[in-house]
């Protein structure tokens, strides 16, 4: 079980996690998109450490929907509408009041926040877009979880599912955003956004 405090510990981890990989999230958007990928994210998220200290006491849906909405205003590009639109989706899984999350409810978070991202980007699998790492993931922790009821050993298989995704990346060309417009020239290139989803799962399984 994951209690509000801790979700803010999460969530200030990845804020060093963004900040410490910002120059190789840029490198690689640079080869297929805008190059502004870990500039971007890592501004966002240093927004969100700011707010983070007035939600010591808010519940788990307040936390996420805060992030969410403070992530679509600060991160340019099409990340920030797409992160920020999975916390706040997220957060809204959550019932008010909620204070405590456990795996299962982890599992409802991911899911909303890939139908938000699926709504907002319009993609899907196969695209060389964040659901290739985001889909992989959640697979493999329903997967785990519903085994043994094992949060952390369920995160653990999410994260290498979502590891194989970014790998997946590099073998398909891609259909949406920018990286679209470089047609079979994005073939062995990794997907930045799938690559900083993985950064994410990673932040939370090192932290739980």
């Amino acid at each position: 079980m994951v209690d509000n405090k801790k979700v803010i510990e999460i969530l200030q981890a990845v804020v060093r996690k963004v900040e410490k990989n910002k120059d190789f999230l840029t490198e690689l958007d640079n080869k297929i998109g805008d190059g502004d990928h870990g500039i971007n994210l890592a501004r966002g998220f240093q927004a969100v450490a700011e707010e983070l200290a007035d939600l010591a006491d808010a519940d788990v849906r307040t936390i996420l929907k805060t992030v969410g909405l403070k992530l679509i205003s600060t991160v340019g590009g099409a990340a920030g509408p797409l992160y920020g639109t999975a916390f706040m989706k997220a957060g809204m899984s959550q019932a008010e009041g909620k204070k405590e999350v456990d795996g299962s409810d982890f599992i409802d978070m991911l899911v909303a926040g890939i139908e938000g991202v699926k709504l907002r980007g319009k993609a899907k699998v196969g695209e060389k877009t964040m659901l290739d790492a985001m889909l992989p993931a959640l697979d493999a922790l329903r997967e785990e979880y519903g085994k043994r009821a094992d949060f952390k050993a369920g995160m653990q298989a999410a994260v290498a599912a979502a590891e194989k995704g970014v790998e997946y990346t590099k073998t398909i060309v891609a259909t949406k955003g920018r990286a679209s417009y470089l047609g079979e020239r994005s073939l062995g290139h990794q997907d930045p956004g799938a690559t900083s989803v993985l950064l994410v799962l990673q932040t939370i399984e090192e932290n739980i």
